[in-house]
C-alpha cells in the first residue's frame, strides 16, 4: 500500500519523537508529505499549581514551545529530503485523541503515524491511552510506535 499523506502528531516527547522519525522513513521511501500537528492543551494549565493567576502567560508559553517543536520537526523532515507541513492547535475540553483524528480527516490522511509509551496495567488505566482512542476512532490505518527507550 502508498501512503501520500502521512499525518504525525508531535509534543517532544520520546514516544512522539520515535513515531516522528518512523514516519519520516515511511515518508521518504514513499515520496509522501507530512502534516505535522502538535496540540496545546489549555486544560493542562489548570492542572499545573504553577500557573497561578497567571494561565494567559504560561498558554502563552505552552503555544511558543509548541511553534519551536514543529518548526524543528519540519526543518528535520527537509534535512531528509521530506515535505512537511504544520499545524498548532490549541484545544481545551476536548481529548487530544479526538483532536488528532478530527484534524487527520479533514486533511484527509492516508495514515497516521504515533507514537506510544506503550502503558499498560493500573498506568494505562488511570492515564488512559490516547494512541488507542486514535486506533479505535480513526478513519484510516494507525501505525504505532513505541518508545524504544523502554
Amino acid at each position: 500500500m502508498v501512503y501520500k499523506r502521512i499525518f504525525v502528531p508531535v509534543d517532544g516527547s520520546a514516544a512522539s519523537n520515535a513515531g516522528l522519525k518512523e514516519a519520516l522513513k515511511l515518508a521518504k521511501d514513499q515520496k509522501a508529505r507530512l502534516r505535522l500537528l502538535h496540540i496545546v492543551d489549555e486544560l493542562v494549565v489548570f492542572n499545573t499549581p504553577e500557573a497561578g493567576f497567571n494561565i494567559q502567560s504560561v498558554v502563552e508559553s505552552m503555544r511558543r514551545s509548541g511553534q519551536q517543536l514543529l518548526d524543528r520537526a519540519v526543518k528535520l523532515a527537509a534535512s531528509r529530503g521530506v515535505k512537511a507541513e504544520s499545524a498548532l492547535i490549541e484545544s481545551a475540553g476536548v481529548r487530544v485523541a479526538d483532536v488528532i483524528t478530527r484534524q487527520a480527516k479533514r486533511w484527509r490522511a492516508g495514515l497516521i503515524v504515533m507514537g506510544t509509551h506503550g502503558r499498560r496495567g493500573v498506568n494505562r488505566m488511570l492515564m488512559g491511552s490516547d494512541a488507542e482512542l486514535v486506533v479505535r476512532n480513526a478513519g484510516v490505518p494507525v501505525l504505532l510506535v513505541r518508545d524504544g527507550g523502554r
